[in-house]
């Protein structure tokens, strides 16, 4: 399923969520386990979980190159936000159903560019893969999988310009 992408009075925000069959707890701990990374996002390394705390973004592409960015809101157990860029990504973690837990990813967009539908296309891969990797299986071929969602989120984002 595509993230929702609408406008607001700060640019734009495009939302994902996904639902899993286990609590908030364990949600939460795989998330934020550097070991887990490497399941589903391989280019981050949280270094200081906390609030003004960093997330070292690594580009893998031979060159060593590191990019911090700057945690800019935590609450232990259920938010994540961090700098993307000129842009902000949000990670939720809330109560859904009796047992289980909802993952609700946010990007705040200041602006579409040609970089948004690589972008967007980009987190979708990352929660597939963690979906899978939550679920123990390994469905997600990320080169594929990217080409896919980038044609749809292409689409998408052009419709949101056109109005």
């Amino acid at each position: 399923m595509l993230s929702k992408i609408y406008e607001n009075e700060l640019g734009f925000t495009a939302e994902f969520k996904f639902t899993y069959d286990i609590s908030t707890g364990k949600l939460w701990n795989a998330l934020v386990n550097n070991e887990n990374f490497k399941f589903w996002m391989d280019h981050l390394e949280i270094t200081d979980l906390c609030k003004g705390g960093n997330i070292n973004f690594h580009y893998n592409d031979g060159s060593g190159k590191v990019e911090k960015l700057m945690i800019t809101d935590y609450v232990d157990g259920k938010v994540l936000q961090f700098d993307w860029g000129m842009d902000t990504v949000r990670f939720e973690i809330s109560a859904h159903s009796s047992t289980g837990s909802q993952l609700l990813l946010t990007e705040f967009l200041k602006e579409i560019t040609d970089h948004t539908p690589k972008d967007l296309a980009g987190w979708h891969v990352c929660l597939l893969r963690f979906q899978d990797f939550m679920k123990s299986e390994n469905h997600v071929k990320s080169e594929e999988e990217w080409e896919k969602w980038y044609c749809e989120y292409k689409v998408l984002v052009q419709r949101l310009i056109r109005g």
